[in-house]
């Protein structure tokens, strides 16, 4: 049985995940159910910081992303090996203290910004 759960896991694994952390800037590209009219995918890309990473680096892992979307704060849970996330950016580090930084949903305006390193 667990060698069925094993090949199940290993041909589902991506190879392509960037190492993310908390506080890190990502912009993540989701492929949509939309079609264009050229017949391609529609992706969106959801740009934010990641103020959660939870349950490692297998396929239970998930990272939570928020951003500020006309005034308002929008948070998503991406899996990290869901198949309809086409690219993960890592656009900029962040050096924070904390592991979850669920403080930042209180923050607004020059509060809510951290100091950050460009990503390479």
């Amino acid at each position: 049985m667990t060698n069925k759960l094993d090949a199940f896991t290993k041909k589902r694994l991506r190879t392509d995940v960037p190492e993310i952390k908390s506080g890190d800037i990502v912009c993540v590209h989701v492929k949509l159910a939309e079609k264009t009219k050229a017949g391609g995918d529609k992706t969106q890309a959801f740009e934010g910081l990641v103020i959660a990473k939870k349950h490692g680096k297998g396929m239970e892992g998930t990272f939570t992303v928020r951003k500020i979307s006309e005034g308002v704060g929008v948070e998503k849970i991406f899996p990290l090996h869901c198949p309809s996330i086409v690219k993960i950016e890592v656009l900029k580090h962040s050096k924070v203290r904390r592991a979850k930084l669920y403080y930042m949903r209180k923050r607004t305006g020059k509060k809510a910004k951290m100091r950050s390193e460009i990503a390479v």
